[in-house]
């Protein structure tokens, strides 16, 4: 029995799809209201991928993305703790319920991060955007062994939001925000005995871990470009482990699964890939069966799944599904400037 044929990449229905997500939500994201600026950085940044930004208006969304950006009232309430970034939806500019945050001040690591990817994305200056308070305050957010909490008012700390941090100073071009070093001893202790990196310390290894990890160290300077120099300069981390957990995730299908015994994942073709190329190591993996699998997770619909087969999109797995083909340069892309997330000609 002949096999399938390989299905063609469906630019154009992934063009409607995003454009149907940068124009309104459906009802099921409705939960993720929190997290609308990260929403809205996969449909705005899947759409500069495919190389359709004129279809949406760059103006109307860079004013609507600095409506979200908290700033003090007065000079004395910089000193106070507080983190003035962005906050992630209209709901979290609301007066809170919360105790902890009697100040009302939503802002959010990852939520500045999709700010500020977008804004560059769509062509606006960042020299704008009053760096000096934002970066000054995220300074508060760092703890005292290099990781941060998203928000002032306290949560989980991991590399997560460590990426954020480094990716924010870079967009910016100013490292006052963070003391580089320190981060770079926690994301240190973050690689496991496998050479993969757990989101903290002694967790077990994770692609968007690993990915944070990497791209972390990449835009603080302390991961060259080419797996040669890599590969023969004293290193901190352990590149020969992490190359191999890296390959070895790539499954039989073609795709990458995310941690061992996983089914692969479109979006760990991002997470991982993006971790290879960043070493400089890119070359290593099977460029036909990778393209393959995620060929076969389009949805009929446009955007992409999560896994093989499934029927129905979703916005992230779309973004990832186009920024992992990205990588593999795939004809009517835009090429990704890996550790940022954001078109290399953006920059």
């Amino acid at each position: 029995m002949a096999e399938p044929e390989q299905p063609e990449f469906a630019r154009e229905r992934h063009v409607l799809f995003l454009e149907a997500m940068a124009s309104e939500l459906p009802a099921d994201y409705a939960s993720q209201e929190v997290n609308h600026l990260t929403l809205a950085y996969f449909a705005v940044a899947g759409l500069s991928l495919l190389r359709e930004l004129d279809s949406v208006n760059k103006d109307q969304i860079a004013k609507w993305i600095l409506s979200f950006q908290v700033h003090p009232k007065t000079d004395n309430e910089l000193d106070n703790g507080q983190f003035y970034g962005f906050c992630g939806s209209r709901t979290t500019q609301f007066p809170s319920t919360n105790m902890k945050d009697p100040c009302h001040n939503g802002s959010h690591l990852a939520s500045t991060y999709s700010a500020l990817a977008i804004l560059k994305i769509v062509g606006y200056d960042l020299a704008n955007i009053d760096n000096k308070v934002l970066l000054s305050s995220m300074r508060n957010l760092q703890q005292p062994d290099g990781s941060f909490m998203p928000t002032h008012i306290g949560a989980e700390t991991d590399l997560r939001f460590v990426y954020c941090a480094a990716a924010i100073c870079s967009m910016l071009k100013d490292w006052t925000g963070m003391d580089k070093e320190k981060a770079k001893q926690y994301i240190l202790s973050c690689q496991s005995y496998d050479g993969g990196f757990g989101l903290v310390p002694g967790s077990e290894s994770h692609g968007g871990g690993t990915f944070c990890a990497v791209a972390a160290l990449c835009l603080m300077g302390f991961i060259q470009v080419d797996l040669a120099s890599n590969l023969q300069e004293p290193s901190s981390i352990d590149v020969r482990l992490l190359l191999e957990w890296c390959l070895q995730r790539q499954a039989a299908d073609g795709g990458f699964q995310g941690r061992r015994n996983k089914s692969s994942d479109t979006c760990y073709a991002f997470w991982i890939g993006g971790v290879l190329k960043i070493i400089g190591a890119y070359r290593f993996i099977d460029h036909g069966a990778l393209r393959s699998f995620l060929l076969y997770c389009q949805s009929p619909y446009g955007g992409f799944t999560k896994f093989l087969y499934d029927q129905f999109p979703d916005i992230y797995h779309s973004y990832y599904g186009l920024a992992a083909l990205s990588l593999l340069e795939e004809e009517g892309l835009e090429p990704l400037c890996t550790e940022l997330g954001i078109l290399s000609a953006a920059l």
